[in-house]
C-alpha cells in the first residue's frame, strides 16, 4: 500500500533556524531517508523550493489563470513529500513518527490504478 507523506512546517520557521543547525538536520534527514530509501519503504520524494516560488493556476470562470506564489495564504506550508511503499497504516505512522526534521507529518493513501 502506498502513502504520501507531506512534510509540513510552520511558514518562516526554517529561515529562523541558524545555519549550523540547519545543517545538522539535513544531516539527519539525509541519513533517515536513506535508510528507508534502502529498505524499499520510500520509493520517492523531494524538497520542495521555497513557496515563494509557487505558481498557481486556477480556473476562473472556466478560463485558466496563472498567478506567481501559493493558492492562498498560509501558516503551514509543505517543504517536501514522499511517497511511502508499506504495508498498512500502521506501518506508515511509525515512519512518520521517526521523522527527524520537525514540523508535522501528514498521511494521505494514494489511489492506485492499473495503466495509471
Amino acid at each position: 500500500m502506498k502513502y504520501m507523506m507531506l512534510l509540513v512546517s510552520e511558514a518562516g520557521a526554517w529561515e529562523s533556524i541558524p545555519e549550523a543547525k540547519q545543517k545538522e538536520i539535513f544531516g539527519r534527514i539525509g541519513q533517515w531517508w536513506g535508510e528507508l530509501n534502502g529498505k524499499g519503504k520510500i520509493v520517492e520524494g523531494y524538497q520542495l523550493q521555497p513557496v515563494h516560488t509557487a505558481t498557481t493556476v486556477k480556473l476562473n470562470g472556466g478560463k485558466p489563470v496563472v498567478t506567481d506564489g501559493p493558492f492562498a495564504e498560509a501558516k503551514e506550508t509543505i517543504g517536501g513529500y514522499g511517497v511511502l511503499n508499506v504495508a498498512n497504516l500502521d506501518e506508515a505512522i511509525a515512519i512518520a513518527k521517526s521523522w527527524p526534521g520537525g514540523g508535522k507529518v501528514e498521511l494521505r493513501p494514494v489511489v492506485e490504478r492499473e495503466g495509471m
